[in-house]
């Protein structure tokens, strides 16, 4: 049987391993020869952010609503650590988590605006990430998916 803190562990580790998958999509999306999805990295930067922020709520067994709001988040994690300084340009991403993917409130995203997105997401993957493992969770032991 797997104590408290093993299972919290793991329950991180969960949150990060599909906001890297999120991260990688992203990234790998500028390689397509044409037709770039750019909604859709941003789309997946968004939800690297809110995994990240969320791995860090889980971590501190903060409770969050069902939210892609990264500013509602980020306010969450400041009831423990500071984030507004460092992560206060995040809050951009929101809007691409649902509005860019629904026709009605779908506008276009360039090829700055994603990768703007994906710059965000990295920010706040390393904040986060230096957070989490200042508090003892080992983001480097993420299981990998075989290639």
């Amino acid at each position: 049987m797997k104590d408290k803190n093993e299972e919290l562990q793991i329950q991180v580790l969960n949150w990060i391993e599909i906001a890297e998958e999120d991260l990688i999509l992203a990234k790998h999306a500028f390689t397509i020869k044409s037709n770039i999805p750019y909604r859709l990295i941003g789309y997946h930067a968004q939800q690297c952010a809110e995994k990240y922020l969320k791995a860090y709520l889980v971590s501190k067994l903060i409770d969050f609503p069902y939210t892609h709001n990264i500013e509602v988040l980020i306010t969450l994690c400041n009831n423990i650590v500071n984030l507004k300084d460092d992560l206060k340009d995040t809050v951009k991403l929101s809007r691409y988590a649902i509005a860019k993917r629904y026709p009605g409130e779908y506008q276009s995203i360039n090829r700055r605006e994603a990768k703007e997105a994906v710059v965000l997401a990295e920010l706040t993957k390393n904040v986060i990430g230096k957070l989490l493992e200042k508090d003892g969770f080992h983001i480097s032991k993420i299981p990998r998916n075989p290639e």
